[in-house]
């Protein structure tokens, strides 16, 4: 199945310097971002109580707020869970209260503005520590996925090819860090599972696109390096917007639908598949191409003793 039923012919590295130029704006402002006010961190990182509870009604989010708010928890956050019944409740870590005391006093609380009982269902503590082993180990995860990439696009095609996934992959994850940053989205561990998954994601299409391009190169005889990247992009065109589509359809559907609780989780995908896209194009083929790659480099290598035979059999 294909999105462009005709072969397409734009030129796309006509415009790379004007794309390395609009993402490298992009990046600045997302250092900047990063920098100045850091990332809103869950409490998954940040250390605190999470406490759900069930109401037998339907319950009024802004309500819960103000009890909390006027019992001395202006810091929760409270939304549903599943369904207009189940309400999350998160609260930071306060020093003067004994967190784990702290879920039975909230639901106190609560429970004096219903008649109905209320039903905890779970209750978890996560304290400073953890949440810092968190943020470490987070961290970790992405520099490591980083090194085994470098390591696989250097065996597989050219360390060039393995330099441009990375600077693609890297241009990926801090736009949409930067994005977290700047809009002050909440950052927890499904967001961190999210850019994950952004690697991966971003990595295949780029490990396609270099594909095509190492093939074009091979193929076509005549052309210059930019005449042959931009058949190879053309080519791996529909392919491309045909996976971030039906890729997007599905993620977009869980924002709407999800519920509040994978919204950041559902936006996190949502930027990393649009960069994603972009960037296997724009950023990972035209660092490749600014690297000076041509033919001779993707050439299979004579194995020692390979020479030319004459038609006598004999050696030249």
């Amino acid at each position: 199945m294909q999105l462009l039923k005709e072969q397409t012919n734009f030129n796309f590295m006509g415009k790379r310097k004007i794309a390395a130029l609009f993402s490298l704006i992009l990046i600045v402002i997302a250092i900047v971002s990063l920098v100045t006010q850091s990332l809103n961190f869950g409490i998954d990182f940040t250390g605190g109580t999470m406490i759900e509870v069930a109401y037998q009604e339907e319950t009024d989010l802004n309500q819960i707020r103000n009890t909390l708010e006027q019992a001395g928890f202006e810091n929760a956050i409270v939304q549903n869970f599943g369904s207009i019944h189940d309400v999350l409740i998160r609260l930071p870590v306060i020093e003067s209260e004994n967190m784990a005391e702290l879920s039975n006093q909230v639901v106190a609380i609560l429970q004096a503005e219903h008649s109905t009982p209320i039903d905890v269902r779970r209750a978890e503590f996560v304290g400073p520590q953890v949440g810092e082993e968190l943020t470490e180990q987070g961290g970790l995860a992405m520099l490591y996925a980083l090194i085994g990439i470098l390591i696989y696009v250097s065996l597989r095609f050219e360390y060039r090819f393995a330099i441009g996934s990375v600077v693609a992959l890297v241009h990926d994850v801090l736009i949409t860090l930067g994005v977290f940053s700047l809009f002050q989205l909440e950052f927890d561990l499904t967001v961190l599972a999210a850019i994950l998954a952004i690697i991966g994601y971003s990595l295949n299409d780029t490990i396609v696109v270099f594909d095509r391009i190492r093939e074009t190169f091979l193929k076509v005889r005549k052309g210059s390096s930019e005449e042959i990247v931009n058949r190879a992009l053309n080519d791996t065109l529909s392919r491309t917007l045909m996976t971030s589509v039906t890729t997007l359809l599905v993620v977009v559907s869980l924002f709407i639908f999800g519920g509040e609780v994978i919204h950041a989780f559902s936006i996190a995908l949502i930027l990393g598949i649009v960069v994603g896209t972009y960037s296997s194009i724009y950023i990972a083929s035209n660092t490749v191409l600014a690297m000076g790659v041509s033919k001779a480099d993707l050439m299979p290598v004579e194995k020692e003793g390979d020479q030319n035979i004459n038609e006598d059999g004999s050696q030249v």
